[in-house]
């Protein structure tokens, strides 16, 4: 009977491999290039324009240090846009939390059609802001507008929703916030479904009930998803521009408008390119700021609660 006979495994050689992380890192440098030239150029070039008096059109770009981050101090407009600003992120974002939880917490029983009434929430987040701004002025515009159509079915007087600045800065915020409150809720949804279910049998042994459950087991494991939902929901508050233009166009006056839309009138209205320019480096240090400030706080609380 013949043998076969087998080099022993210590004889053989294997190829070294080559590091797989120099291979693909290659890979990363087609969406850093895009990254680079998209976002941090822009943002590069918005800086250095900031202690500029350019003007938007012309090559003559004339250095005037900080000149127009104090202009910003001194302007009463910006001062009353910013606190818009921060009404349309915070506003926005409490409603959002807020609808939100509550439509996912009603979604995750076990309903008939449960599916297609996620499907209606969420759907108005594919829709464009504009055509979504365009929807609602037709429903609160003074004439025609259906809701004034209604009142007056009733016996009741228009009113000129729109022209109030009050009541235009909160119908921004509700419309705002009905738009992409699905984001939200598909948030809470993923975290409700992620929990799971022995926590609820253990405390239905214990005789705990349905609010006791809500309190002590949903909403401590829900703290990544509100990390995850509060953050988004604040920077497109913040940078809310599409809708005001549709629905008030900033008016009246400048009443209404957020930073992003001053920015757009200080650039091709008023010809201040400069100016503009610091107004969005100052939003953008809102939004960092806002962003690390919850991260840190949502974090912190996350882990005392672990």
């Amino acid at each position: 009977m013949s043998q076969v006979t087998t080099l022993p495994r210590a004889g053989i050689r294997r190829r070294p491999r080559r590091g797989r992380g120099a291979g693909i890192n290659v890979f990363y440098l087609p969406a850093l290039l895009i990254f680079a030239i998209f976002t941090i150029y822009p943002l590069l070039n918005g800086i250095t324009l900031s202690f500029t008096n350019w003007n938007g059109y012309s090559a003559a770009r004339d250095v005037v240090g900080a000149a127009n981050y104090l202009r910003l101090f001194e302007d009463e407009t910006f001062r009353m846009v910013l606190l818009n600003t921060f009404i349309f992120g915070i506003g926005s974002t409490v409603i959002q939390q807020i609808l939100g939880l509550g439509l996912a917490v009603a979604l995750d029983r076990p309903l008939r059609g449960r599916t297609a009434i996620r499907a209606i929430i969420y759907l108005p987040v594919l829709v464009s802001p504009v055509i979504m701004g365009t929807m609602y002025y037709l429903f609160f515009q003074y004439n025609n507008g259906a809701l004034n159509d209604i009142t007056t079915l009733f016996g009741g007087e228009r009113i000129a929703w729109l022209s109030d600045s009050q009541t235009a800065v909160l119908i921004i915020v509700l419309v705002n916030s009905l738009q992409f409150v699905g984001i939200s809720m598909i948030i809470y949804l993923a975290g409700l479904q992620s929990i799971p279910t022995v926590y609820y049998e253990a405390a239905n042994l214990d005789g705990a009930g349905a609010w006791q459950q809500f309190r002590h087991i949903t909403i401590p494991l829900l703290q990544p998803a509100f990390a995850t939902s509060i953050v988004l929901n604040l920077i497109g508050g913040l940078k809310l521009y599409d809708i005001i233009q549709v629905l008030t166009g900033g008016g009246p006056g400048y009443s209404t408008n957020s930073v992003s839309t001053l920015v757009g009138v200080a650039y091709f209205d008023n010809q201040s390119a400069g100016y503009a320019s610091a107004m969005g480096v100052v939003l953008f240090l809102i939004i960092v700021v806002f962003t690390l400030g919850l991260n840190t706080l949502l974090n912190r609380r996350r882990l005392e609660q672990q």
